[in-house]
């Protein structure tokens, strides 16, 4: 099937890095677009022109049956995804019990198709010189972070769902960056942006640890794919390349054509500065800098493959240099970091 122009179109966490991107791919598209959003007032400056911007959150189940009627299609990406929060409840509330509200919806207003944005953090962290993929079994369930915790527990849940019958497909992005919000899942663009300012000299465990690295518009395009082409039950992920973090500084210093001076550093620094910084968050409930979960997520190797998105969905990512290029253009076309 093909979204088609004019077609209605329901969107959870329209308004945040990756869902204002597919909000404003999808009205390209000519379709029209419900986006959820928690008070449309604040908006202002943001909105996009052919949205229709729905008040509430995914916790109020009214507001998720005023928005989902009369769509045909559903992209369910809100969700809690900081590192920190002043009550561990928030996770589960939106991460679990929201999500859980979304899907009761569409069965009840009878849409055609929910794509779930879930994350690669669901498969857990991967053995030295080994790729996951789709059937990349989780070792154990010793989750780093509240929000690993939380999107693993909805996934489980959203595979039984869909093995019953309900019209689901789930996509699991890897690490995300690009033009767009400044928001923490956005956090690798910051990160370019600190390295490029000078600001980050260090490298955490000498750079020797890997992630996968994928550009905004290519999840963008992988979400419309997803729903186009994607089989009901099934997980697709979507990324990039795979890259020690070392090898992110050397090719920002290719593009940028600049060699900086940085030094490595053993995992013991981050993780008393996340120590201190989470002990004075939670007793002042300022944000911490970063948290000892954080600095243990970026101390292990998630290497995946999206040969599954590329073959069946015709998936197909740019590489890395180009992704960090058409980056460093925006930012320096931005110098506020804001679209």
């Amino acid at each position: 099937m093909l979204i088609e122009s004019g077609e209605r179109i329901f969107v959870t966490g329209g308004t945040g890095f990756i869902g204002s991107k597919l909000t404003g791919e999808l009205v390209r598209r000519g379709c029209f677009v419900n986006v959820l959003t928690r008070n449309p007032k604040y908006l202002a400056g943001e909105k996009i022109e052919g949205v229709n911007y729905v008040q509430g959150d995914i916790t109020d189940v009214d507001s998720l049956r005023h928005g989902m009627y009369g769509c045909k299609y559903v992209f369910h990406l809100a969700a809690y995804a900081k590192n920190w929060a002043k009550e561990l409840c928030i996770y589960d509330e939106i991460n679990i019990l929201g999500t859980r509200n979304v899907f009761d919806v569409a069965v009840e207003v009878g849409v055609g198709r929910v794509v779930w944005t879930s994350t690669i953090v669901t498969f857990g962290p991967t053995e030295s010189d080994v790729v996951g993929n789709e059937n990349t079994v989780r070792a154990n369930d010793n989750f780093f972070t509240e929000y690993e915790r939380s999107k693993t527990i909805m996934e489980r849940e959203a595979l039984e769902l869909a093995a019953k019958g309900f019209p689901l497909v789930i996509v699991n992005p890897t690490r995300v960056y690009g033009p767009g919000l400044m928001s923490e899942s956005n956090t690798v663009t910051q990160l370019i942006s600190m390295i490029r300012k000078g600001r980050m000299p260090v490298v955490f465990n000498f750079g020797r640890n890997i992630g996968n690295y994928v550009y905004v518009d290519d999840v963008v395009l992988g979400l419309i794919l997803a729903l186009e082409r994607g089989k009901v039950g099934e997980r697709y992920i979507l990324g990039g390349e795979n890259l020690k973090l070392g090898e992110l500084f050397s090719i920002l210093d290719k593009v940028d054509g600049v060699k900086r001076f940085r030094w490595g550093i053993y995992y013991f620094t981050p993780f008393l500065i996340a120590y201190i910084s989470e002990w004075f968050a939670n007793l002042l409930g300022v944000y911490p800098i970063f948290t000892p979960g954080w600095v243990r997520t970026f101390l292990v190797d998630w290497a995946f493959s999206s040969e599954k998105a590329e073959t069946e969905l015709g998936y197909k990512p740019i590489s890395f240099e180009e992704g960090i290029r058409k980056t460093c253009q925006w930012l320096d076309r931005n110098k506020n970091g804001k679209l």
